[in-house]
């Protein structure tokens, strides 16, 4: 950059990471709350004060260039730096605050969590908006880069610099209709063998699979059908005679809505976490911080607050 060029400010540094991040000038623009036009003009400021194209467009996106990757660190560096001074001065009141929180999580949380969350949020902090996205392999991008907030449910296999909170600890029911065998309120080990069941398919970059699980505790389940989500499961265990298992939470909220019986699982699976997620360098926002708190207040349960993420060596929050 020569002399007398222009300095750079803070709305250029964020093009150029978000660009750097979603190699798309529409994503881009979108997340900026601007038009494609206006992330172009930005995108010409800073080639011409690089004297260099940074990103090409090619058939998978606007790539970037080798001075872009040499610039995209210090890039960063800078945002962090003048996030801390914001943040030195800034303050959330969620009354009069507007804006877009994005929430990494499962099609099950949107049946369980939403309803809970966003009837809080609507009654304390009418203007902010609620989105929910998938979680899976791009969830630890989309929060390292601002892309989203928070990510509530098990992600085991984030890379260093995420924090991490406990809200409680999730177990395994089974669905059955209401006519269906076995009588009584127990399923045994013999017919969880032997009844057909709907199994779930893991989306893309999830990170457990509950056969993989069934098949450590030397069971194999009988799967004539199965579904990618939970859109339908009740309908579906109502009308077939299969056999669902899932987590206990969205087992009883579909169990009450379409009117299923609610079954102990009789095989001994794992346990696991459901936690908030978020990247250290939104930790004191406070924006973040006031939707972490929310989220704890509503969901948290009795038991431990956090734990270390040995797996990731990741922060726990106490």
């Amino acid at each position: 950059m020569s002399p007398s060029a222009a300095p750079i400010d803070f709305k250029l540094l964020r093009l150029f990471d978000l660009l750097y991040t979603t190699n798309s000038v529409t994503r881009c623009a979108d997340l900026l709350g601007q038009s494609q036009p206006t992330v172009s003009i930005g995108l010409a400021r800073l080639r011409a004060l690089f004297n260099d194209p940074l990103f090409v467009r090619t058939p998978e996106g606007m790539l970037p260039t080798p001075r872009a990757d040499e610039l995209i660190v210090t890039c960063r560096e800078a945002l962090e730096v003048l996030r801390r001074l914001a943040d030195a001065q800034a303050e959330f009141t969620p009354q009069t605050a507007e804006r877009t929180f994005r929430i990494c999580m499962t099609d099950a949380s949107h049946a369980v969590i939403v309803p809970r969350l966003f009837s809080r949020i609507a009654a304390v902090a009418p203007g902010i908006r609620l989105e929910a996205v998938r979680i899976d392999g791009s969830t630890a991008e989309m929060l390292r880069s601002g892309q989203a907030d928070l990510a509530f449910g098990f992600v085991p296999e984030l890379e260093p610099g995420f924090y991490q909170q406990v809200l409680y600890s999730q177990d395994w029911v089974c669905l059955a209709g209401r006519d269906h065998p076995p009588a009584g309120d127990a399923l045994s080990l013999e017919d969880y063998r032997n009844l057909p069941h709907v199994g779930l398919a893991a989306p893309a970059g999830h990170f457990f699979s509950l056969d993989g699980l069934l098949e450590r505790a030397g069971v194999r389940r009988r799967i004539p059908l199965q579904v990618p989500g939970f859109l339908g499961l009740g309908s579906i265990v109502a009308s077939t005679g299969l056999l669902a298992t899932l987590p206990r939470d969205i087992g009883e909220a579909l169990a009450a809505a379409v009117g299923l019986r609610l079954l102990e699982c009789p095989v001994p699976i794992p346990s696991f976490d459901v936690k908030l997620h978020w990247h250290t360098r939104y930790h004191h926002d406070p924006g973040n911080a006031w939707l972490r708190r929310l989220c704890a207040e509503i969901f948290q349960r009795p038991g431990p607050v956090g734990v270390p993420w040995a797996a990731s060596g990741g922060d726990q929050e106490r």
